[in-house]
């Protein structure tokens, strides 16, 4: 028996396996939708809410709803893309990106929305947050000026017995993520690899990796963050 259903993404008929999440599904029919937060496999958080989309009218992050059946889902439309280019402005303003200096410009998510949106000067006064830079691990550097605090290391990064080993410190404006002093000493080479890869910003730095790839070559630097989906 068929487990696929049939929805809507601004009009397009789409189909997709019973209980995958609007975000899956949306690429599975070539559809892009911006996200800061999700990974493919993990548990989603909707942290970010760069996602958000109206489904059936009502604003709903697409990476935590699943698809189903008739659902009508809107997602390039010019009240979400302001929404979703406000948010980006928002995360630029609140922290220290400095993206001609950055480590990982050209292969950062959150400057290839900047770029994919138009973000041009921010609505919102910046910050300019006096954050400290965490070099205490032997694997990796933290860098709290980057971190727009979405979680992805939180979730993704654990040791063999499911400890996390990335988790939240302080509260409030002083929100930060930190690298547990213990747990952080088992880094491999190849969970630290990890960590760096899966964070969206520059914000986990792999000591003595820093400008390997030319600029030009790097991902972004080739197309548009979205264009691999879009084309499907």
């Amino acid at each position: 028996m068929s487990t696929l259903i049939k929805f809507k993404i601004d009009g397009v008929e789409c189909m997709a396996e019973t209980g995958a999440y609007v975000v899956e599904a949306a690429v599975e029919n070539g559809i892009f939708i911006p996200t800061l937060c999700n990974i493919k496999g993990v548990k989603p958080r909707g942290s970010c809410r760069v996602c958000t989309v109206l489904v059936n009218g009502r604003p709903m992050s697409a990476c935590t709803t699943p698809v189903a059946s008739g659902m009508e889902v809107e997602n390039n439309i010019a009240e979400l893309n302001d929404i979703r280019k406000a948010i980006i402005e928002a995360l630029f303003v609140e922290g220290n990106h400095f993206c001609p200096s950055c480590e990982k410009s050209g292969n950062c998510e959150l400057q290839a929305l900047a770029y994919r949106f138009q973000m041009m000067v921010p609505r919102f006064p910046f910050d300019f947050p006096v954050r400290d830079i965490d070099a205490s691990n032997p694997k990796i550097i933290k860098d709290h000026n980057r971190c727009i605090l979405c979680k992805r290391c939180i979730r993704a990064i654990k040791t063999e017995d499911g400890k996390s080993v990335f988790a939240f410190k302080k509260r409030g404006r002083q929100l930060e993520i930190n690298v547990d002093p213990d747990l952080g000493e088992l880094f491999t080479d190849e969970l630290a690899a990890k960590a760096a890869e899966i964070c969206p910003v520059g914000a986990i730095l792999l000591r003595e990796k820093g400008y390997e790839i030319p600029i030009g070559q790097r991902k972004f630097d080739k197309e548009p963050i979205g264009s691999d989906i879009e084309k499907k």
